[in-house]
């Protein structure tokens, strides 16, 4: 490259080593950074961002690789770079200060703060020189650079407000009166309705993210009232979102969201966590609706992840760039003169009327909205339609599109890839173990199952201690930063649902000694929730809670779903308690918009409606209880968890030591609500119970 390398090329993540060859003189986050700017009197200009960013690159390229831009930030400022996937904490604290700035976030994150870290200013994407209203970062670093000089009090004055202003939102406590019912699930519903996109599903205007756990709250609503008009918005959006261009027709998988209504035009970065909780998505719609398509759209789903994103150890990796040669969707979009020369006559017709393809093409460039003469591929009716349409035989057209997609694919393999970021993250990992147990079982996948296990197991081996602690990112050998919230709820969720898929008492094990860590170094006492770091993580000025489900579901909803659920399975008050305590902690903002806490609701539902928990006592040397899995796994029943009394489970409380085999026989126990039926050896019985 000809440029002298900045520190920041001896570090593991993808995106810091991005800009190790910036003349910026760039700090990773850490004490170095804090020592410089406390030792030389400057303030910090902390860049946040991720490596699939799209707009991060660009910062990049403007700002960050000009010399003059770099010859200030290095003069009167300590720069520092932030991975904002490598510390989850870190970005929250500064998003959190710039959505109470400016009413809104993103990346990439641009914070100005004193070197004790307390941000006195910030902001998102800055130009290099001021445009469309925007203000530039060269004026706006002179700018506080005179300032920091002439009229300090001014910053920390404006650092002090921020604070005082995270202190007050950051925790709303009980005794704010408000409380959740079951009449906060029929609130939620009625204003995912009104939100509802009735043309093409999803939910508000564009852009539109996926927020799979709208569609999982949507599908136990339907379970639990019978709701039709619930499951219509699932089966809406899942079938919009798996024909629009946010789909990757060729390898599977979804990108990061649509700038768009139609689901057409998205951001082509691929992220971990929404395949995770697409999987769940379309899974459960499948068991509900039976839709071919959906079970299919799991499939290459899944297919994806162990192409392009499984390492070698087991752990999968966080993300999929957007950009390719230095140009966003250049990867996965086409021209027809390059179609024409992979494709037969035949095909290149089908391809042009199925994938709704033209020479001017149908990707526009977003910031000029110009067309590109390039094509994503996306359908605008499922498959028995179109053949219809083109009086094709179903079962010709599909193969046809078969035939088409294996040598688009094929083609598409031989161009420059988009780079993955290879770092593991164990709440990343948490989630997609959660959804390929739970879809390996649900559709007989033993495969998807090992996966599952192969990976949690790297994670134990890997990325905790002995004592419950849990390590937060792994890379290249090196396992770095302490976990936070995300990490301990995504993990544990990730092995019950382990447990339930295989069996193995050590996954139910860890789950509950992450859980009982999490409560002792997470807990909030005085007003209940977790905060996001633990009380030994002391790099950040302010503890803070997340509870909102924003892309993903809060720590704080997944804490609370586990906490129920493994209090009931092992018969622990003690943790269903910190389960309904954190819903508690978090009633104000539920109660204020229920639509912001979807997956909290999923947690609300099993505590006022109620759950199914069936205990199994076998007999030596007898597995019949397998048929019984076997013909439960497959059905949608969200409220029924089962544990396997054997040696390592019934030491995991009192409650599961009492239970015995009666007469030597395989014996089932089923309990609703806190009330438990006869023990019977009858698994046929137990089946018409449950169905």
């Amino acid at each position: 490259m000809g440029r002298k390398p900045n520190r920041l090329i001896r570090e593991k993540s993808l995106y810091l080593r991005q800009h190790a060859y910036n003349p910026v003189d760039w700090f990773p986050w850490g004490e170095e950074a804090f020592e410089k700017a406390r030792k030389e009197d400057k303030p910090l200009f902390i860049s946040i961002g991720y490596s699939s960013c799209h707009w991060c690159h660009v910062m990049e390229k403007e700002s960050f690789e000009d010399p003059e831009i770099a010859e200030i930030l290095n003069k009167y400022f300590v720069p520092v770079k932030v991975d904002r996937e490598e510390h989850p904490d870190v970005d929250a604290f500064y998003m959190d200060a710039c959505i109470a700035l400016n009413g809104h976030g993103g990346w990439p994150l641009t914070v100005f703060a004193t070197p004790d870290k307390k941000p006195f200013f910030v902001g998102t994407y800055f130009p290099k020189k001021s445009r469309w209203g925007r203000p530039g970062l060269k004026e706006l670093l002179l700018y506080i650079a005179e300032l920091w000089q002439r009229d300090r009090e001014k910053l920390l004055s404006s650092a002090e407000k921020i604070l005082k202003a995270l202190r007050e939102r950051r925790d709303y406590a009980p005794r704010s009166g408000a409380s959740l019912s079951e009449d906060v699930l029929h609130l939620a519903f009625e204003q995912l309705r009104a939100m509802f996109d009735e043309e093409f599903g999803g939910f508000g205007e564009a852009p539109k993210f996926p927020t799979p756990h709208k569609l999982m709250f949507l599908t136990r609503y339907h379970y639990r009232y019978k709701n039709g008009e619930a499951l219509k918005m699932v089966d809406k959006t899942l079938l919009h979102m798996r024909l629009g261009g946010v789909y990757d027709h060729l390898g599977g998988g979804f990108h990061r969201y649509s700038t768009d209504r139609y689901w057409l035009l998205p951001h082509f970065e691929k992220m971990l966590y929404d395949q995770g909780m697409l999987i769940f998505a379309y899974t459960e719609g499948y068991q509900l609706l039976k839709r071919d398509l959906y079970r299919e759209t799991v499939e290459e789903i899944v297919r994806y992840l162990e192409r392009e994103m499984l390492s070698p150890e087991g752990g999968f990796y966080s993300s999929q760039d957007a950009d390719s040669e230095g140009e966003e969707g250049k990867f996965y979009t086409w021209s027809l003169k390059k179609l024409k020369e992979v494709l037969t006559e035949e095909e290149f017709q089908i391809a042009v009327e199925v994938f709704n393809l033209s020479p001017e093409g149908n990707y526009y460039e977003e910031a000029t909205g110009q067309k590109t003469g390039r094509n994503i591929l996306y359908m605008e009716k499922p498959t028995e339609d179109l053949a219809e349409e083109l009086n094709i035989p179903k079962d010709r057209l599909e193969e046809l599109l078969k035939g088409i997609k294996e040598k688009l694919l094929r083609e598409r393999e031989k161009r420059v890839k988009p780079a993955i970021d290879t770092k593991i993250l164990t709440d990343w990992n948490g989630l997609v173990i959660a959804a390929l147990s739970y879809a390996g079982r649900t559709l007989g996948k033993d495969r998807w199952i090992k996966t599952a296990r192969r990976a949690a197991d790297f994670i134990l081996e890997n990325l905790s201690t002995p004592e419950g602690k849990l390590y937060h990112r792994y890379a290249d050998g090196e396992v770095k930063y302490d976990g936070s919230l995300g990490d301990y709820a995504y993990t544990i969720w990730g092995l019950l649902e382990l447990y339930k898929a295989t069996l193995e008492g050590k996954y139910l094990k860890n789950a509950l000694l992450f859980a009982e860590y999490l409560i002792k170094h997470f807990w909030n006492e005085e007003n209940g929730g977790f905060f996001l770091t633990a009380d030994y993580k002391e790099d950040i000025p302010l503890r803070k809670k997340e509870f909102y489900d924003g892309a993903i579901p809060s720590g704080n909803s997944v804490a609370a779903y586990n906490l129920i659920r493994l209090g009931r399975i092992l018969g622990r008050d003690d943790l269903e308690n910190y389960g309904r305590r954190t819903l508690e902690a978090m009633a104000p903002h539920i109660a204020r918009a229920p639509v912001g806490y979807t997956f909290a609701l999923i947690a609300l539902d099993l505590a006022v409606n109620g759950s199914k928990e069936l205990f199994i006592v076998p007999a030596k040397d007898d597995d019949s209880y397998r048929d019984l899995l076997k013909e439960i796994n497959p059905k949608f029943l969200p409220d029924l968890d089962w544990l396997k009394v054997d040696d390592t489970t019934k030491g995991l409380s009192e409650f599961l030591k009492n239970l015995q085999p009666k007469e030597g026989k395989t014996t089932y126990y089923l309990c609703r609500n806190y009330a438990c039926g006869q023990p019977t050896d009858d698994w046929k019985g137990i089946l018409k119970e449950l169905l």
